[in-house]
């Protein structure tokens, strides 16, 4: 689908004003300009993001009260379960309070559903067998916000339950003995954005600021805070919050002690993803090299198997882990492809992009690991919402479905929540959600989504669009150019890298597909005489309408540093494409 472009108005006053103001060179005040940061003090606050940013994690609705409680088990030698969610932000978010609490001698175990067999969240079925096993003390980490029912039976088992969770509220919380949120209703947090690995952090800062009887924590805690703001970076990114204000901290130092000092089971992890080596990381080799790798263990039911990673001493238990979790999300890759194939066959007959507001594809025996990221890929592909269900074969359990919002105006929780009397159950957030229906069901509830979608949509929803930030001939992309653009990062949610868009721009040779499936594309492009790399990730079925079209195009890009063999060269992610016009483009709009 063709997207508009749209060029984000620059006002020259306040980016010169900045620029001197803040002392930051012309790209740099440009598009802090166009982030709406306008004051020297906001744009150093910005651009510096240091760690005592941080809130004071007393300030966490509940975490006092948990902390009290967690502290109180840890002198009784009451045996605790961490409980987390199965991707990425959970394992994560998990590994942080595991490893926190062996640090402070407690008597502690982690728990993490099967994502194929036991679903999201606290269930009755486990809470029960962790209640035979002695387990008296539940924490749970990125889920049991909405877990109504199983707090309860946690009261009448006599188990503890401390709920630490950043999910949207059910109808009623849940009667946990202390519920740990950045949006706990009657609170006043003024951040509400944080991950499960982000309240994890918090809650294990707190602790660690209660065993030592003070704000600041001796070198064995300190060590261990500054690898677990790795993990709570790992989880920010993976879990697509906004990278602002805490978020952007967390992601930024998390980037830092990943590279300085990382736990032995990411050092392998990053060893598998060829990572090691590299001068800096990057919040893009989170997105697309760590977290596809612990979400694969989630993705095939093997997530405990990610946290036993993060929470394993250096030998040759992480080595073997981290080679297991390797070969998983090569599965996990080609099962994803393969569900992307048949779902992209769907669309073709089930969709009109056109007259549809939405997505709704089924499907028999489509793997439940990968609908998610499958529905992703569609949503990015036709800017709407999207929602994949797999139909079980024998046709006795119902359909489990996956989905994702495709552009920000849109709320899927919302959405669903319309939708609720079609469903078993359902649950997430605005960008991505889950559920449950019957089979009997689906068509009915195709239609009540699309009408749920239709009421949130306007007339500037019809065309998808692209943000651009500026216009910039290639000779500009030089290294001293784009090492100041990334003074900006980490970029992601909230915070995306910069597209700039190039006029009139020839290929220098045919383009051509490349990687797995021949998914993406490469190509060299040519504007007056300077020639540059050019990559379209997942756009390979760009290559043939490019390389067949005449004369000249227009290409919106991410300028990114490449790093290979010790080099550094500045190459471009391709966003957008279209034929040129034959005048110039417009500098704003």
């Amino acid at each position: 689908m063709r997207k508009q472009w749209r060029f984000l108005p620059h006002d020259t006053g306040r980016v010169e004003s900045l620029m001197r103001s803040a002392d930051v060179p012309p790209v740099v005040a440009q598009l802090l300009v166009s982030r709406g940061v306008y004051r020297a003090d906001d744009a150093r606050h910005f651009l510096d993001a240091k760690l005592v940013g941080l809130r004071d994690p007393g300030e966490l609705p509940g975490i006092t009260q948990a902390v009290a409680l967690i502290s109180e088990a840890i002198a009784a030698a009451t045996p605790i379960t961490i409980y987390g969610d199965y991707d990425a932000d959970g394992m994560t978010g998990a590994a942080i309070l595991v490893n926190g609490l062996r640090l402070l001698k407690a008597d502690v175990q982690y728990f993490i559903p099967n994502r194929l067999e036991e679903g999201y969240g606290l269930s009755v079925e486990a809470i029960e067998r962790l209640h035979r096993r002695g387990r008296r003390l539940i924490i749970s980490v990125d889920c049991g916000i909405a877990s109504v029912e199983q707090a309860d039976l946690c009261r009448r088992l006599g188990i503890t339950l401390i709920v630490t969770d950043h999910h949207q509220f059910g109808d009623r919380l849940p009667d946990a003995a202390a519920i740990v949120h950045p949006r706990l209703p009657g609170s006043s947090y003024p951040f509400g954005d944080l991950c499960g690995a982000g309240v994890a952090f918090k809650l294990a800062w707190a602790l660690c600021q209660q065993a030592s009887g003070s704000p600041k924590v001796g070198e064995a805690m300190r060590s261990y805070l500054r690898q677990s703001l790795a993990l709570a970076a790992i989880g920010t990114v993976a879990d697509m919050v906004p990278l602002l204000d805490e978020n952007r901290i967390l992601v930024l130092h998390g980037l830092r002690s990943l590279q300085a000092d990382p736990l032995p089971g990411l050092a392998e992890l990053m060893t598998c993803g060829k990572l090691t080596g590299k001068s800096s990381l990057s919040s893009e080799d989170i997105a697309f090299s760590i977290a596809p790798r612990l979400n694969a263990a989630g993705r095939l039911g093997q997530a405990q198997l990610g946290v036993e990673l993060l929470t394993s001493p250096a030998g040759e238990r992480a080595h073997a882990l981290a080679e297991y979790i390797e070969q998983l999300n090569i599965s996990r890759e080609s099962l994803q492809r393969s569900v992307q194939l048949a779902a992209g066959k769907a669309a073709t007959t089930d969709f009109d992009p056109e007259a549809d507001p939405a997505v709704v594809l089924a499907g028999t025996g489509w793997h439940l690991g990968v609908i998610g990221v499958v529905a992703g890929r569609l949503a990015d592909k036709y800017c709407k919402p999207v929602i994949i269900l797999s139909q079980d074969a024998s046709g006795v359990r119902p359909a489990v479905g996956s989905g994702r919002a495709g552009s920000p105006q849109f709320d899927l929780h919302a959405a669903l929540a319309e939708c609720s009397h079609r469903l078993v159950r359902h649950g997430g957030h605005r960008a991505a959600a889950g559920l449950t229906i019957e089979d009997h069901q689906i068509e009915a509830f195709r239609d009540d989504f699309f009408e749920a979608i239709s009421r949130q949509s306007t007339d500037d929803d019809s065309v998808p669009e692209i943000l651009i930030d500026a216009q910039a001939p290639l000779g500009q992309l030089n290294l001293r150019t784009v090492t100041q653009i990334e003074q900006l990062s980490p970029f992601g949610q909230g915070n995306p890298r910069p597209v700039l868009c190039s006029n009139r721009v020839t290929l220098a040779e045919p383009s051509r597909r490349m990687g797995g499936g021949d998914r993406h594309l490469s190509a060299r492009v040519l504007q007056h005489n300077v020639q540059i790399r050019a990559v379209a990730f997942g756009q390979g079925d760009w290559c043939e309408e490019l390389n067949a079209c005449e004369g000249p195009i227009d290409i919106a890009y991410r300028p990114v540093i490449n790093e290979f063999a010790g080099r550094r060269n500045v190459e471009i992610h391709l966003v957008d494409w279209r034929p040129s016009v034959a005048a110039a483009l417009p500098a704003e709009s």
